[in-house]
């Protein structure tokens, strides 16, 4: 469920959900909001009884084209057989619609995709509740499906007018990253600002080092976090889900974001090797590219800074702001990346 919201901006969405719903074929259920974040998500039940999710999407994050795009790959993942949510059509078979701006809200698109029926991985910041044997099992189906989704990824062409976010060398340590100048953002201290600049530039000098090794490069989903890994069966069968931020780049990216909340577990190394050896059951992943994965590591620890510096108004956000400071600048002295 959403986190507690107060009652005005609660109602102000609901009302808007149900403005959205007119669309689709529909119950005349209320939509339960689910999350609320850089989306509200909202839980509805489609006229033949099936749940479903509505998605009110964030004004501004991303545009038409870049919508369409992503339900355009999430459709092509589905058909290739991957557990994703995939898109419902509205009475008039669109996949997206626009809301028109009123006091509450600006323009915005709402979506309608398929259910998954599961649970979360987990939730950042608490322990794994699984035995290491289960964790295990469940990081090498994680690894598994990944690759599947890198291979579907590049087997499929994409429509004309394709659109999404780009992970590359600029958008992790260029000028305007994609989430934000993490060196350069209110809320860091002029040491901070100093270290991270440094730390950016070499940073960027050893990725495209490795980029000169030729990393895997394609459509990646690029924010595999517990929260959007569902576990959806008895037998570690996982599912992903929210493909907001999916977009062009290294394939290392996803593996580093899947690991990177995990580091900390006691059963880390455990989970970490399940999750390679899913990944190469069914994918090519040599030692040489494996090697940047700490690298990778350290670069998705420093997109957090810039999202969040973003993001005032998100609870412990200056605590949490420096702890990403310390902990990114602690993975770079490991690599001899600062002093």
């Amino acid at each position: 469920m959403a986190d507690p919201l107060p009652q005005t901006i609660r109602g102000a969405l609901q009302k808007r959900a149900l403005e959205a719903l007119d669309h689709w074929p529909v119950q005349a259920h209320e939509p339960i909001l689910m999350k609320y974040r850089e989306n509200a998500v909202f839980r509805i039940t489609l006229e033949d009884g099936q749940f479903a999710a509505l998605r009110l999407h964030r004004p501004g994050y991303h545009d038409e084209t870049s919508l369409r795009s992503e339900l355009h790959f999430m459709a092509a993942l589905k058909h290739g057989g991957l557990d994703v949510p995939s898109p419902v059509p509205t009475s008039r078979k669109h996949s997206l619609v626009r809301l028109p701006a009123n006091r509450h809200f600006a323009e915005q698109h709402a979506d309608v995709v398929s259910w998954i029926d599961g649970v979360p991985l987990g939730q950042s910041g608490v322990p794994l509740s699984q035995s290491v044997e289960m964790q295990e099992a469940i990081f090498f189906r994680i690894g598994q499906n990944m690759a599947t989704m890198h291979a579907l990824a590049d087997a499929w062409e994409p429509p004309e007018r394709f659109r999404r976010p780009v992970w590359d060398i600029d958008g992790l340590v260029g000028e305007t990253p994609l989430w934000g100048r993490f060196w350069d953002c209110r809320g860091l201290s002029s040491e901070s600002t100093i270290a991270l600049s440094a730390l950016r530039h070499e940073l960027r000098r050893a990725l495209a080092n490795a980029g000169s090794q030729s990393l895997d490069y394609g459509l990646i989903h690029a924010d595999l976090v517990r929260e959007n890994i569902f576990l959806t069966g008895a037998d570690s069968n996982v599912a992903f889900i929210d493909f907001d931020d999916a977009g062009h780049g290294f394939r290392l990216f996803d593996l580093a974001t899947t690991l990177l909340k995990n580091r900390n577990e006691p059963a880390y190394p455990a989970i970490e090797k399940a999750l390679i050896s899913g990944y190469r059951s069914r994918r090519a992943l040599s030692e040489a590219t494996l090697a940047a994965l700490p690298l990778f590591m350290v670069l998705r620890n420093l997109t957090y800074i810039g999202w969040l510096a973003e993001r005032p108004d998100i609870p412990d956000t200056a605590e949490r702001l420096l702890r990403y400071v310390n902990e990114s600048l602690e993975m770079a002295r490991r690599l001899d990346f600062v002093a």
